[in-house]
């Protein structure tokens, strides 16, 4: 595990920063395309064309021609202007960012994450778990963690089933079908359960989605705001509440949701206890990942640990026990991180 500089620190707050302004003033000008007229019946009519991510054309309808629609087109282009400034910066501190060593998913995972950030899921409540999620963590530390500690090719997103949102919809399933990728639904285990999974045919590539449930939960949930369901997992809300944005650097940067990072590796104790023998080398990972973030947490943002422990300690003795557990394995394989894994079984014993 090696440190960032501090001034590429300061160049990932600058980018978090420009992203975060530009989705906060996001309008249809950040939609690439452009304005035709047609002669209809008894009038000229303006349309606006654009390509979805898999590259099919798309046309709507913005009204009859008159000063007001022009005045929206005008604005538009406007729009455009400003916005191709911001995106060279984007694009400026992203390269940057990557040169430094910071942390960039593959092509094919970036395609994917920003197709969904591009849908709204991000916005909606979505929030990236699992080792890409790590991956960023590292990013917005200031740490490069080693490789073998986060290379994958799963995406997994999670979300609550109901949240206070805008009534609108990230349809998950018809964002990764616009990639024109070949994603198709994993089947489930049982064939009357929708899927929860997508993969594409012959490579890793695959997209699970996941919400909180409990023990009496064993089909999928559906989420209507995803317009797709998924697979319940127990204290997975002790993950994603309180999650945070993130920058993930590709050619440009797109702007994700990620657990805090305490929390994180809390999670990532707990669930190490959780494993089936057969999955005994994701535990090892999921301790791994765990002993790389309280390492650096223990560092430099104790506080956050504190405040997660009281966190994961309110459910109850159950939770503790298999966190307290984790930390001390954790302890013996790790004896970096064990004065900080100490901290979590103090907290939580």
């Amino acid at each position: 595990m090696e440190r960032h500089p501090e001034d590429t620190q300061t160049l990932h707050a600058e980018l978090l920063a420009l992203l975060l302004a530009q989705e906060a003033d996001r309008d249809w000008s950040h939609l690439s395309g452009s304005f035709h007229t047609k002669a209809i019946a008894n009038g000229e009519y303006v349309y606006f064309q654009y390509s979805d991510p898999g590259g099919s054309k798309r046309q709507f309808a913005v009204g009859r021609k008159s000063k007001a629609i022009e005045r929206i087109v005008a604005d538009y282009h406007e729009g455009r202007t400003a916005n191709a400034a911001d995106r060279s910066r984007v694009e400026r501190l992203a390269r940057l960012l990557i040169t430094a060593g910071q942390t960039a998913p593959s092509k094919a995972v970036t395609r994917v994450l920003r197709a969904f950030a591009d849908a709204g899921v991000f916005r909606l409540g979505g929030v990236l778990v699992g080792t890409h999620a790590f991956a960023l963590l590292g990013n917005m530390l200031g740490v490069a963690w080693p490789a073998g500690a986060w290379r994958t090719e799963d995406v997994d997103v999670a979300g609550h089933v109901e949240i206070a949102a805008p009534n609108l919809e990230a349809d998950i399933p018809k964002a990764l079908d616009s990639l024109q990728m070949g994603f198709v639904p994993v089947p489930a285990f049982d064939r009357r359960h929708p899927s929860t999974s997508f993969k594409v045919r012959g490579k890793q590539l695959r997209v699970d989605l996941l919400t909180p449930g409990s023990d009496s939960d064993r089909a999928p949930i559906p989420i209507r705001r995803f317009g797709a369901a998924a697979a319940p997992v127990k204290f997975l809300s002790l993950l994603i509440d309180d999650a945070l944005p993130a920058p993930t650097v590709d050619g440009g940067a797109t702007l994700v949701t990620v657990p805090a990072p305490a929390r994180f590796a809390l999670h990532n104790l707990l669930v190490s206890q959780t494993r089936s023998a057969e999955q005994q080398t994701k535990a090892g990972k999921d301790l791994h990942q765990a002993a790389l973030l309280l390492e650096v947490l223990h560092e430099d943002r104790r506080d956050d640990l504190h405040a997660a422990c009281e966190v994961f300690g309110k459910p109850g003795p159950v939770v503790a026990t298999k966190v307290v557990r984790a930390a001390k394995a954790l302890s013996k394989r790790w004896p970096d991180a064990a004065t900080a894994a100490n901290v979590v079984v103090e907290a939580l014993e």
